[in-house]
């Protein structure tokens, strides 16, 4: 599209003259606009610059996408009448191959538009020229190498990003900003030259040994890029909350896959995604290693009746009344599922196909929340029908764990209207918002871990071995005292087996068994679709939908037919309508 306003040059100007294809930095305008390159900028506009433009009299940012030769012969589909200058070269920006990658990451993630990518992408101050490279280390001649790393939750990253280094340019990615910066310092005193994204932006595209960054530095330039390391590749924090709703590490390995570049995934809980892409090429790290794992007691509470029994066991009365431990106690509220229990036998209920805990719909019956299926209200167990709902509520906990440890209990939630733990406060009872939140503690309790087992989520398994593993860094490892009590009556479901000892390849060869009989990802794609428009919107998809309590899920065989009708659907003018891809809460 022509940005309309210009004036034709002369004939024989317009046969030396480029034409730059340009986005907007306008939020809600999809839309790409030609502009002319005038003589004084030609050494300066590339694909990729960031310029200033006119655009229906209004001067705009945007970023350079392609530029070419004016054709004055006509057989351009650009109108050289219609053409206006760019007004300005404003900064250096991304690399052509993050252009091309911002295109496939729209398709992939189901929209229409490159702009939330290049946004990403580029600088946040100006940079007038790219500067001198500092690079000190020589590449070594060993081939690509892409796999999975499994590390104990307390093992040093360092060595297998300085391995990664001695590659060449490496591409490194830490889930939180201040444990990047805490990276790039290591990193440095090693001896290594280092560019924090997006805050060194610069150095980072000048040329570096190491780019270090969080979520975002997946866009980062680093140019000869040889090596991708992302730390932690389970956590949640890689992925955008706003839409589109991409995730940094599907981001890297298809950037690394581009390039011909190791890309190097590391976790102590590998997500079912990164073990499936992995396809057997996986390291233990010394994943089971005992020195990387605080002590895990498992508290196996079956033998009670689970809407009887306190939730304060034995064990954890122990741990409270010892003065000389700070004790967080964990215990999710919000959007977890709704226990039924059975009085005769006191099997919770549980679906027949997924798993998860079902619940009593409306008309009585038992109803799963992950795969919706329904069935009446008899245990499978036992066969009676009497049954219980089993709800637990973190204010009722803190009077009775007040009561059991002798001291004072805070209240610690996950808004941001939450008070601030004292110093004094030894002892704190709250969703998992705690492991967030408090800090110097020697012991991490989960009070009921079953509802988060038995979520109806089909990532349910993935989100509590992530908890663990926070909890474990929490307190330290076995040296340091650190303990990290579960309390559950199903002792001998997967993954609390899998976490007492250590050893999660069984648990991964079911989970991933069991979604590729379900179609779940990552053998199938899901968008979550919510909103007043949301109705509409998925009317008009050609793909399978299933109704939410928030809105609806779509479901397609791979990402990039997800992602081709999510962007191709219509959209009702005003209506409010929220796609997130790869929902990492279904």
């Amino acid at each position: 599209m022509s940005a309309a306003g210009g004036v034709a040059a002369g004939s024989g100007e317009e046969s030396r003259r480029l034409v730059a294809r340009v986005v907007p930095d306008l939020t809600g305008l999809d839309k790409q606009f030609d502009y002319l390159v005038p003589g004084s900028l030609v050494d300066q506009v590339r694909e990729g610059s960031l310029v200033r433009v006119m655009l229906h009299g209004r001067r705009v940012g945007g970023w350079v996408v392609d530029v070419r030769p004016l054709d004055s012969s006509g057989a351009d589909d650009v109108d050289p009448a219609r053409l206006v200058e760019i007004s300005k070269f404003s900064s250096v920006g991304p690399a052509p191959s993050i252009i091309e990658l911002a295109s496939w990451a729209a398709t992939r993630w189901g929209v229409s538009r490159v702009r939330p990518f290049l946004a990403a992408a580029s600088p946040h101050t100006m940079v007038p020229s790219r500067g001198r490279s500092r690079r000190s280390v020589m590449p070594d001649d060993r081939p690509p190498w892409s796999g999975l790393h499994q590390l104990a939750p307390l093992t040093d990253p360092l060595p297998l990003v300085l391995d990664a280094a001695r590659r060449g340019p490496t591409l490194a990615v830490h889930p939180s900003p201040l444990g990047a910066r805490a990276l790039a310092r290591r990193l440095r005193a090693a001896g290594l030259t280092v560019a924090v994204a997006p805050d060194e932006w610069a150095a980072a595209d000048a040329g570096v040994d190491v780019v270090v960054g969080s979520r975002a530095a997946a866009w980062a330039p680093c140019d000869g890029l040889r090596a991708v390391v992302v730390l932690d590749e389970h956590d949640e924090a890689y992925q955008e909350e706003r839409s589109p709703t991409w995730h940094a590490r599907d981001v890297l390995v298809e950037r690394a896959r581009r390039a011909g570049a190791s890309c190097i995934l590391s976790s102590p809980c590998p997500s079912a995604t990164a073990a499936h892409w992995a396809a057997g090429h996986v390291v233990d790290g010394g994943a089971a290693n005992p020195d990387g794992w605080s002590t895990i007691e498992i508290d196996d509470r079956s033998a009670g009746e689970p809407w009887r029994r306190s939730m304060v066991g034995s064990r954890l009365i122990e741990l409270l009344r010892d003065p000389t431990r700070r004790v967080a106690c964990v215990l999710n509220t919000t959007g977890r599922a709704r226990l039924v229990a059975c009085r005769s036998c006191r099997a919770l209920q549980r679906c027949e196909r997924c798993d998860a805990a079902v619940a009593v719909d409306d008309s009585g019956a038992f109803c799963c929340g992950r795969c919706a299926t329904t069935r009446p209200q008899v245990c499978g167990v036992c066969g009676a029908t009497a049954m219980a709902n089993v709800r637990p509520g973190v204010t009722r906990l803190r009077e009775e764990l007040e009561a059991a440890a002798g001291r004072p209990v805070a209240l610690v939630a996950g808004d941001s209207d939450s008070p601030v733990v004292p110093e004094s406060a030894d002892v704190v009872v709250g969703t998992e918002a705690v492991l967030h939140r408090v800090g110097g503690l020697d012991t991490v309790v989960f009070l009921d871990l079953d509802s988060e087992l038995l979520a109806p989520r089909y990532r349910a398994n993935e989100h509590v071995l992530a908890l663990v593993v926070r909890a474990v860094r929490r307190v330290g490892g076995v040296s340091r005292g650190g303990v990290v009590l579960v309390q559950t009556h199903l002792p001998d479901h997967e993954v609390v087996s899998a976490v007492a000892s250590r050893d999660l390849r069984e648990l991964w060869r079911s989970e991933l068994d069991r979604r590729s009989a379900l179609g779940l990802p990552p053998f199938g794609a899901l968008a979550a679709v919510e909103g007043p428009g949301a109705d509409d919107y998925v009317a008009g998809l050609p793909l399978a939908t299933a109704r939410t309590p928030k809105g609806h899920l779509v479901r397609a065989h791979d990402w990039e037919t997800l992602g081709a009708a999510l962007a191709a659907a219509p959209r009702t003018r005003g209506a409010t309508v929220r796609v997130a891809v790869d929902p990492p809460r279904a």
